[in-house]
């Protein structure tokens, strides 16, 4: 539910999936689940039909899909809830048909595979095996690495205990392996990455605003001089905004204040009189005071930046706070 460009992730996720024909759409959830039917219901504005399952009890990567599947039928694609990518999901699809797979693993080659699992194939792409990462002085057997979207047979979900903690990468898929289910990995290069971590979340932003990202969803607002601008909110005159960067709605912007390049500032937020804004992630409802300088940072929702205070680089404030009158906040 965190926002890329004013809008919530899984918004992105479930553009992807309409972009390439799927509309029913199961979240496995568990955390603030009425946060997420708050801000998309049944997601239908998205073109898609969006369900919920519940865990009452966290159930681990596999053991959440498990929960989910008795509404699931044929093939079904299962993504994490934490990775942003253009993958063309329709070209998986008929690699997955035509290998006769029953689940398909999508693969990511990366520059430096040590911080993931590694999984290893054969030529014609048959899964043999899942690596754990690698230690010091091991071999790296190959750079591509569990990507977080498979194709998956439903009915092979059964194999899956119901209501117990499983993992999907350490259980699931090695034990199919072992039981010569034809499984694959298909691997494309695609844009990916994992925005789990604050330097990777606002990495994604940046690659968005770039345009390194192939997304269905194009920035919100109207496009003005290489940003894009809500409706509703109000610059001053003599305030300078830098492309790329996105304000949002019921924003103000004050007299000569600098926003951008790369920034997001997200809806209802003020930003005060010669404050500048560079590189920064800026939530909802967040108050910056005059002369204030945010750059290359992520500010949460209701965080209140003092007059003459410096944020960052690389700083990530606690939501709601207040950071005082010319205070300085780095990493």
């Amino acid at each position: 539910m965190v926002p890329l460009l004013g809008r919530p992730f899984l918004a992105y996720q479930l553009a992807l999936l309409r972009q390439h024909g799927v509309t029913d759409v199961i979240l496995a959830c568990s955390y603030r689940v009425d946060d997420v039917r708050q801000a998309l219901g049944e997601a239908e504005h998205l073109g898609v039909r969006l369900r919920y399952v519940v865990e009452t009890e966290p159930l681990g990567t596999g053991g959440g899909v498990r929960n989910a599947a008795d509404l699931a039928r044929g093939t079904v694609f299962v993504l994490n809830g934490d990775v942003l990518t253009d993958a063309d999901l329709t070209v998986m699809r008929r690699f997955h048909e035509s290998r006769g797979s029953r689940t398909t693993i999508f693969l990511s080659p990366v520059d430096d595979p040590r911080p993931y699992g590694l999984v290893e194939t054969d030529a014609d792409g048959r899964l043999l095996r899942f690596r754990e990462k690698p230690g010091p002085g091991e071999p790296i057997t190959t750079n591509t690495i569990n990507a977080g979207i498979y194709l998956i047979d439903a009915a092979l979900l059964t194999r899956i205990p119901a209501g117990q903690v499983v993992s999907i990468e350490r259980e699931f898929f090695p034990a199919l392996i072992a039981d010569g289910v034809p499984c694959f990995g298909w691997s494309e290069r695609a844009y990916w990455r994992d925005i789990g971590s604050p330097a990777a979340y606002r990495d994604a932003q940046v690659d968005l605003l770039d345009g390194r990202v192939r997304s269905p969803l194009p920035p919100p607002g109207e496009r003005r001089d290489g940003s894009w601008v809500a409706p509703t909110a109000r610059l001053a005159p003599d305030a300078r905004l830098v492309g790329p960067s996105v304000v949002g709605e019921h924003v103000e912007v004050g007299r000569r204040a600098h926003v951008g390049p790369l920034s997001v500032v997200g809806d209802g937020c003020r930003i005060g009189d010669d404050a500048r804004v560079e590189g920064t992630i800026v939530w909802e409802g967040v108050v910056v005071g005059a002369g204030a300088t945010l750059r290359d940072s992520i500010i949460p929702a209701g965080v209140t930046i003092g007059p003459h205070a410096s944020v960052g680089p690389g700083a990530v404030v606690e939501p709601n706070t207040t950071i005082p009158a010319h205070a300085t906040v780095r990493s």
